[in-house]
């Protein structure tokens, strides 16, 4: 009997195992090339920092999918939720939900509303990408060219923090370009219907000089409007999407430059953001993120990092 209880006593006093940390990861949508880029990115921090790790999305950017997916996540009790929002208000209530049960919530790619979250994983820092963009743009049609811009869904948080950007750059260094209609044309995430919007807009607006493209997928689909349309070098493009995505069109000359950051990493960073917050916080100016080293922090922003240009001499050094 004594020996029973002096086993019992030291089984008592053994460290009990830490306990697996749960991540669950959403973009906008699934099937695409930048969000698969995501997830290798993120499949490695998980690997890397020793965690359970569920990526999921719905196939179309549809904020009523995310919503179900996330009452879902946290019926499973998840440790960290991370989302690529498509509509930063309407998915607000489901984070908040989870923020009150405990589970620690950040955003990626395109934020929620602030306080329905932790943190934001930023790509890059709006203006940085605002400047860029409209640099490349009055270089490629001059000072006092014309523009339209085609982006994703119009809720996209991302895409309005950079045209609002664009915008504000725009009035205080290139005032005389001219962005031909106020409202930009939505392509809602659908290669297709940017390839259709683009060969409308060569229509409707004929002293069309450049396009700017914000998403991954209206890129490339206005890039094969203007070859259909063979418009490829009377039009000038640029916008972000992927290497890998916009090679042939770079290749040939229907786009010249493009903007984008690692979106391998962007996923990388926010699985270290979760899981640094589950176990330890974070607080201060910086943090360590695996291979990516020291990054910065700005209030509930974490910042990967700055901009790049792709253009036909650099493009091939990328595979993503």
């Amino acid at each position: 009997m004594r020996l029973v209880c002096l086993l019992a006593s030291l089984l008592l006093a053994l460290p009990l195992p830490a306990k697996e940390i749960k991540v669950a990861v959403m973009p906008k949508l699934v099937g695409i090339d930048y969000f698969r880029a995501c997830e290798k990115g993120v499949r490695e921090a998980a690997e890397e920092l020793g965690v359970s790790l569920e990526y999921d999305g719905p196939d179309s950017p549809d904020v009523s999918r995310q919503t179900a997916l996330i009452e879902t996540w946290i019926a499973r009790r998840f440790d960290v939720i991370a989302v690529a929002a498509v509509d930063p208000d309407a998915i607000a209530p489901a984070l908040r939900k989870a923020r009150q049960r405990g589970i620690k919530v950040v955003t990626w790619d395109a934020d929620s509303a602030e306080e329905s979250r932790d943190f934001f994983v930023n790509q890059a820092d709006n203006d940085a990408v605002a400047k860029t963009l409209m640099d490349i743009m009055a270089k490629g049609i001059g000072t006092d060219g014309k523009y339209l811009i085609l982006t994703g869904p119009l809720t996209a948080h991302n895409q309005n923090m950079w045209m609002a950007a664009m915008e504000k750059y725009r009035q205080a260094t290139y005032p005389n370009l001219k962005n031909l209609s106020e409202v930009p044309k939505a392509t809602a995430e659908d290669q297709a219907l940017a390839t259709q919007v683009t060969m409308d807009s060569l229509k409707s607006y004929p002293d069309l000089q450049g396009i700017f493209a914000l998403t991954s997928v209206a890129l490339p689909g206005a890039a094969e409007g203007l070859r259909k349309a063979q418009a490829s070098g009377k039009v000038f493009l640029t916008g972000l999407s992927t290497p890998n995505s916009m090679r042939p069109y770079i290749k040939d000359g229907t786009v010249k430059q493009m903007v984008l950051w690692n979106p391998v990493d962007l996923g990388y960073l926010t699985v270290h953001a979760g899981v640094r917050l589950v176990r330890e916080g974070i607080s201060g100016a910086e943090f360590e993120a695996g291979r990516l080293g020291r990054v910065k922090v700005r209030g509930t922003e974490i910042l990967l990092g700055d901009p790049k240009v792709f253009d036909a001499a650099n493009i091939d050094e990328f595979d993503f």
